[in-house]
């Protein structure tokens, strides 16, 4: 026999954040780094690619990222003035020392 689940009974489901992969370019804050995120856009005029670049705040208190680092990041609820985002994972470590 099967268990009905009524609505009220369903586990919440995980809000759907958006994720975003980018280069760390600056670590000098306690709990947050600087995230460069570039992408590509076709120029509707002339149908050339150009690079277009944004940075993000994002909160990183746990994983330490470092100025190079490929990290991803994952909207959050609003954790200051500009921080709207969580560093989820180190995607690609920075080389260290020459």
């Amino acid at each position: 026999m099967e268990k009905k689940v009524t609505p009220a009974e369903k586990p919440a489901a995980e809000p759907k954040r958006t994720r975003k992969t980018g280069k760390v370019v600056s670590a000098k804050m306690e709990k947050t780094v600087v995230v460069e995120v570039t992408r590509t856009v076709k120029n509707q005029q002339y149908g050339r690619f150009q690079k277009k670049s944004a940075r993000f705040l994002a909160d990183d208190r746990v994983l330490g990222a470092k100025p190079g680092d490929v990290v991803e990041i994952e909207e959050t609820r609003p954790l200051s003035a500009r921080k709207r985002w969580r560093v989820r994972s180190i995607v690609t470590a920075a080389r260290r020392g020459a």
